[in-house]
């Protein structure tokens, strides 16, 4: 079993459930002047007076979306966990326990979180007495969420048209992406592997509802009692027994491949197996939510069409 740090950060994140966020104008707004704005998160209501200059991100998500809606150059600094894009400005800030004193530090004027907590204390109760304004973008539980968190990061930080652009794109690119696999994924069975201990994701979770959307059957849903919260972990028994078409790997940026899962006792049986259809998903598109997940849809779409071949 990995006892990596970052590994366990990865399998928290997917585990996560989501709250949308709603943008709401301001009374003082107008056409040409889009700040002050409101934003409605998770944590309450949110006042935004003017374009923030310093933001730090401590959500690999948020991340993902400022870069990706223009607003990089307003990043001063992300957390330990953002690895893409490769130039957004590394810290060694932390999402999951950060720390207040460190974050004032740097005078930031935005923060962006998931989680919202430090030692007991809410992040946005601990910086507002710092007078320091914090959104709180938890993990999504559906597509709509992405788009309204991406939204309101546009509204956020003054690109409010880019991000409307990048939503209507991912759209289309998914749509696409299902299109291009309609009735392909029907009755296949699939395992999604989040570690080697098997852990996984049921059809009720974000990540099982992207492979629904497809089609595909999951073979964790039967095991749902186990773990009420969509991520039960599996026996081997129950994999072997199960005999899914297909296997995703999650974990294979911890080192899980092909050849390891036929290596497991009863594994090299199964129908993914000898199929060679046990397939390792790149690194961190399963697990973040942001305009990335397109490209899990796009991977699906061709492991569908590969099933096919």
């Amino acid at each position: 079993m990995y006892r990596s740090s970052k590994k366990v950060m990865a399998i928290g994140i997917a585990m996560g459930l989501a709250i949308s966020a709603l943008i709401l104008p301001s009374a003082n707004a107008s056409r040409h002047k889009p700040f002050p704005v409101k934003i409605k998160t998770a944590m309450g209501m949110v006042t935004i007076k003017s374009s923030p200059k310093r933001i730090i991100s401590l959500s690999p998500t948020a991340t993902e979306m400022l870069f990706a809606i223009g607003a990089g150059k307003q990043v001063i600094a992300v957390d330990d966990q953002s690895t893409y894009p490769a130039k957004a400005p590394h810290s060694k800030l932390s999402g999951f326990t950060p720390n207040l004193e460190a974050i004032a530090a740097m005078h930031p004027d935005l923060v962006i979180d998931a989680y919202d907590t430090s030692s007991g204390v809410t992040l946005s109760t601990g910086l507002g007495r710092l007078r320091i304004k914090t959104m709180n973008e938890p993990a999504a539980n559906k597509l709509a969420d992405v788009y309204s968190q991406i939204l309101a990061l546009g509204t956020a930080t003054g690109h409010a048209k880019r991000a409307s652009k990048l939503v209507t794109n991912m759209k289309k690119r998914i749509a696409v992406a299902i299109a291009s696999a309609k009735g392909k994924g029907n009755r296949l069975t699939f395992f999604h592997e989040l570690d080697n201990t098997l852990y996984t994701a049921t059809s009720k979770t974000f990540i099982g509802s992207v492979y629904s959307d497809f089609g595909l059957w999951n073979i964790a849903d039967a095991a749902v009692a186990a773990d009420q919260s969509g991520y039960p972990q599996l026996s081997s028994e129950y994999v072997v027994a199960s005999n899914p078409d297909l296997i995703f790997l999650a974990d294979a940026q911890y080192g899980e491949s092909p050849a390891s899962v036929k290596a497991r006792a009863g594994f090299s049986t199964l129908k993914a197996v000898r199929g060679n259809h046990v397939f390792s998903i790149p690194s961190d598109i399963s697990s973040r939510w942001g305009p990335r997940i397109v490209n899990f849809y796009e991977f699906i779409a061709k492991v569908i069409a590969h099933f096919g071949k």
